[in-house]
């Protein structure tokens, strides 16, 4: 029986030295096979998280992405707020690294 630990993101170290070989590596060479596919079999069993801090504002969006939103029914601004934050969460890390 192998014994497993959780580890938090923060938790987890990696090496200067291992970080600068990974941003070298280009796009095209990287191997995404054992990745799977983010197809619409994914998104249709997606669960929504909500926060309850909200903040009320005004906002403009394209109009075909509102109605696209609101033809999936009822949430559709959670929805939304779950692409934006999906979208946050793969490139925060990146607003605060020197450009």
């Amino acid at each position: 029986m192998t014994n497993t630990t959780k580890k938090s993101l923060n938790e987890l170290s990696i090496s200067s030295k291992r970080l600068d070989e990974l941003a070298a590596v280009q796009d095209d060479q990287i191997d995404y096979s054992d990745i799977a596919e983010l197809n619409d079999d994914f998104w249709k069993h997606a669960e929504l998280r909500s926060h309850s801090n909200k903040e009320r504002l005004t906002v403009r969006f394209d109009a075909d992405m509102v109605q696209w939103f609101k033809q999936q029914g009822k949430g559709y601004q959670t929805r939304m707020n779950a692409v934006l934050r999906s979208f946050y969460r793969a490139h925060r890390d990146e607003s605060n690294s020197p450009q």
